[in-house]
């Protein structure tokens, strides 16, 4: 089960409570869809802290939305290990070569 609950009117807020898995990968990615067809990416916030799982499909989702603009949120242990995993593997961003001195 999901629970997707969207807030705000300049500032959008995306809360998505439950499992991210199988159908429900679906539905939020329709919701996102609907949302940035009359928004910018950059306005919209995912809050991921009522996520208790997402599925391989559900991350890839996530990271498409995050390259996409969107900024995701999580505060609790394992949707911030989530947004880290998403948010620190994107491909913009390469890895930091140690100083040889």
């Amino acid at each position: 089960m999901l629970r997707i609950t969207v807030t705000g009117t300049e500032e959008t807020i995306v809360t998505v409570e439950g499992r991210l898995a199988g159908p429900w990968v679906d539905e939020l990615e329709r919701c996102w869809r609907d949302l940035v067809a009359t928004r910018r990416a950059a306005s919209i916030h995912v809050r991921l802290d009522g996520l208790t799982f997402a599925d391989g499909p559900g991350k890839r989702l996530l990271r498409t939305m995050h390259l996409e603009g969107v900024t995701l949120e999580g505060s609790e242990c394992m949707t911030h290990a989530i947004v880290e995993e998403i948010a620190g593997a994107a491909p913009h961003e390469t890895p930091r070569k140690e100083d040889p001195r």
